[in-house]
């Protein structure tokens, strides 16, 4: 094998890949013609190259790596029904030739750093036999393809014999085996053939890679979900794939509907990556406006981004902070989480527009906390699901204005900071900002992919540094007296910062192990505490307990207003809220009483944190300020 073809699985074998999507439909969409003898779609590969390098180069825009060429149905039986079978060799070598030019064009524009591409070889299944597979592969196999693509076949036994075939042959590329395994809906669906059972036999015939394509999303989702428990997947000898199609309909509630929307689909390919999937795209009705939402998605899953400035790991017991520890200054959030203290803080979440009433009701909920001693500190949130919320740093600046809090502040504010929007020099010009600023304690979230409304100018995702690599460079350098490049920051020595670090943590983690290892990864960098996702069972928080002797840990706790922001909770990804929650609010037919009872539930949570000796609550209210001073009130009493 060569080493192009070793780059291409090793790729796989290091991350999540993102291939492009439909062809056929986006060709469609463009033409408004239905593939046919008369209008053939690869034949477009000859007449019409511009409109398939087009395809290609707005795939590449959006964040694919892996192009699949325009040969579906390009085999010796079908281009012979349609009367072209002598253009067959052409028609297939100039595929592959328009994908490579395609992204030598993008490389010379965009110049990707760190960043390779594939092209793979698609095979659909519209040949009589194997045998007139044979003089496609052999023009895909010397065309210099990295992969051969086998997609769409519902036939196993065909698909099985074309895996092995092809593994067989001189300078054979790697296989990547797709079943159309489509188990279908209502209550009695079922695979026509298990997962596990189809990546084994897959990997018997030869295949480097079995996957899933042309099914809805969820069926791609609850495929690798099942094929993952495989023994040759478990030990690496094979690899997953899923591309599924743009939606199709599903009961939810009491309607039929088709979830096909781009940010949909982002979720989805983050979804399959936790779930084990190396490879990632899609099939029909997946057009660039799907991709662009899956890379991004993908891009706040993990950054492809290297360390940055040197890397030290810290010993957990060389970073306790004694009692000369210049952090414990940075308010009593900072210091309680150095003593072991119980602590509290209280997320707010901030305005997207300029009402000045806003920024009064943020204000007023601040000087309460104050004046009641409810809470050691307030985090401000950083364009949460990648809407264009004020950065926290100006409201910081605007509440002390309110406030006239001058010289200091009378509680601790932390700056949540996503590096989403920044790249590498933008992330130390803003915490540089912040330290001059007295905003001294920082956490660190890699932040999810922009979502905006259809009307709303497309935004671009930078995803620099992700939190681990922000954690270390801060803890590291920064806070050491060195900028990201390892110069000093100034002279003497208080030129370094001394920010208090903080991260964030799922408990209920699709990818548990990806989740813990990330946090391990966060706490060696240099994290001090952790903030946890809502969590609504406390036996989710098992995950995390063996990290309680490495970094404070403090559970979320959301209040719920009602059994329809319940409901609405539950759907995001992230968060288990049982459905026995749901229930109890059934009990209570006001909202009045909805909302006392989830009130009750956000004290009894917090209770059992302070009374298990957690490090403290993270209080989330979205809903209502007021719901939030409720909950701590009644908790202090």
């Amino acid at each position: 094998m060569s080493a192009a073809k070793q780059s291409f699985l090793e790729s796989l074998r290091v991350g999540t890949n993102l291939a492009d999507g439909g062809i056929g439909s986006l060709i469609f969409q463009l033409t408004g013609r239905l593939a046919s003898p008369e209008f053939g779609y690869e034949t477009l590969n000859l007449r019409n190259p511009e409109l398939i390098k087009g395809i290609y180069a707005s795939s590449l825009t959006a964040g694919a790596t892996i192009l699949t060429t325009n040969t579906f149905a390009a085999n010796e039986s079908e281009l012979a029904e349609a009367g072209v079978s002598e253009q067959l060799a052409s028609i297939n070598a100039s595929a592959v030739e328009i994908a490579r030019e395609a992204i030598d064009e993008y490389i010379s524009e965009y110049s990707p750093p760190d960043t390779s591409f594939y092209v793979i070889g698609s095979i659909g299944p519209g040949a009589s036999s194997v045998e007139d597979y044979k003089s496609q592969l052999e023009v895909l196999i010397s065309s210099g393809i990295d992969a051969i693509l086998l997609e769409t076949f519902s036939d196993i036994e065909t698909l099985l014999t074309l895996t092995q075939t092809i593994s067989s042959m001189p300078e054979a590329p790697p296989v990547i085996a797709h079943g159309a395994l489509d188990p279908g809906v209502g209550e009695h669906h079922s695979w026509p053939l298990e997962p596990s059972e189809f990546v084994a036999q897959a990997f018997r015939a030869g295949a480097a890679v079995a996957g899933i394509n042309c099914v809805a999303p969820w069926a791609a989702a609850a495929f690798v979900d099942a094929a993952k428990q495989s023994p040759a997947v478990a030990s690496g000898e094979i690899l997953l794939s899923a591309m599924p199609n743009a939606g199709g309909f599903e009961r939810i509630g009491h309607r039929f509907l088709a979830r096909a929307n781009p940010e949909y689909m982002g979720t989805l390919a983050r979804q399959l990556g936790d779930s084990g999937a190396s490879l990632v795209g899609g099939c029909c009705e997946v057009h660039p406006e799907h991709i662009r939402e899956m890379s991004a998605y993908l891009k706040s899953r993990t950054s492809s981004a290297g360390s940055v400035g040197n890397d030290r790991s810290h010993d957990m017991q060389a970073r306790k902070m004694d009692k000369t520890d210049e952090r414990r200054t940075n308010g009593n959030f900072s210091r309680k989480i150095l003593d072991g203290d119980f602590t509290i803080s209280v997320e707010m979440v901030a305005p997207t527009g300029t009402d000045l009433k806003a920024l009064d009701l943020r204000a007023k909920m601040v000087r309460d906390l104050v004046d009641e001693n409810l809470a050691d500190a307030v985090d401000i949130t950083d364009g949460s699901r990648g809407l264009p919320l004020v950065p926290p740093g100006d409201l910081v600046e605007l509440i002390r204005g309110r406030l006239d809090w001058h010289t200091s502040d009378e509680l601790e504010f932390i700056a949540h900071f996503a590096g989403r929007d920044l790249n590498t020099l933008a992330v130390q010009s803003r915490l540089m900002g912040y330290h001059l600023r007295g905003i001294r304690n920082v956490l660190f979230i890699t932040g999810d992919p922009p979502k905006m409304s259809p009307t709303y100018p497309r935004s671009t995702a930078v995803f620099d540094m992700n939190s681990v690599q922000m954690i270390r460079s801060t803890a590291n350098q920064l806070n050491s007296g060195r900028d990201f490049g390892g110069s000093s920051l100034g002279k003497g020595s208080e030129s370094g910062t001394k920010f208090t670090i903080g991260t964030g943590f799922e408990p209920e983690a699709i990818n548990m192990a990806l989740e813990t290892e990330r946090l391990e990864a966060k706490i060696d960098a240099g994290a001090d505490y952790v903030m946890t996702q809502p969590v609504f069972d406390s036996a989710a928080m098992s995950s995390i307990e063996p990290f309680r002797q490495s970094i404070a840990v403090l559970p979320g706790v959301m209040v719920l207003r009602s059994k329809a922001h319940a409901e609405r909770i539950a759907q995001v990804p992230g968060v288990n809220l049982p459905t026995s929650i749901i229930e109890n609010f059934e009990r209570y037919e006001s909202k009045e009483d909805q909302a006392k009872f989830g009130i009750e539930l956000a004290v009894n949570q917090a209770h059992s944190y302070r009374s298990e000796a957690w490090a403290g609550i993270y209080l989330m209210s979205p809903a209502s300020f007021g719901a939030a001073k409720q909950v701590l009130k009644t908790l202090a009493e």
